[in-house]
């Protein structure tokens, strides 16, 4: 890997052959990637990111009240939107796509990239939300752990959309 290339944040190598990889991968192969690489993680992460969100606002309540209190609000908006999209992906999407059927799956692809689009705008709001994840001075170990789960959360969305917005959705609409 060439010095100052991206790394996938998944432990997979430079993104950009991870990508190259991908975008010539069996469509069965990017969905079990998807699935195994972001779902999984998913699935685990966000309890454990709202677990954490909750903890700093009850105990650090005092010290910035609306902006905590706006941030458990947005991600539990988030968390609550994303475990419904993956669950539409992993009952209905992905076993049309598997099944070869992509090309009937342009209605179902379509609310997929909306509500990608609206998982970005929560991201943005989180990001703003935190000052750009910037631990403030008073954070205690929860509240750091927060905020770097949660910029790693962004980082991972943005790749999982981009893996199913530019690769995935182009190539099972094309079958």
């Amino acid at each position: 890997h060439r010095t100052g290339a991206r790394r996938d944040p998944h432990g997979g190598g430079d993104l950009r052959c991870v990508r190259r990889t991908l975008d010539q991968a069996p469509l069965g192969a990017l969905i079990e990637h998807i699935l195994v690489t972001y779902h999984r993680a998913l699935h685990e992460e966000l309890p454990r990111l709202e677990s954490m969100a909750r903890k700093v606002l009850d105990v650090h309540r005092d010290k910035d009240p609306e902006r905590l209190a706006e941030l458990l609000t947005v991600y539990l908006g988030l968390r609550a939107e994303l475990e419904q999209h993956m669950a539409k992906e992993e009952q209905i999407l992905f076993p049309l796509i598997e099944q070869g059927r992509g090309a009937m799956a342009d209605g179902p692809i379509s609310v997929m990239r909306h509500e990608h689009d609206s998982a970005a705008t929560a991201l943005r709001r989180l990001r703003e939300l935190t000052n750009g994840y910037e631990v403030p001075p008073e954070a205690c170990n929860t509240w750091r752990a927060l905020w770097h789960g949660l910029a790693a959360l962004e980082e991972s969305l943005h790749e999982h959309i981009h893996l199913e917005n530019n690769i995935l959705f182009p190539r099972a609409l094309a079958r």
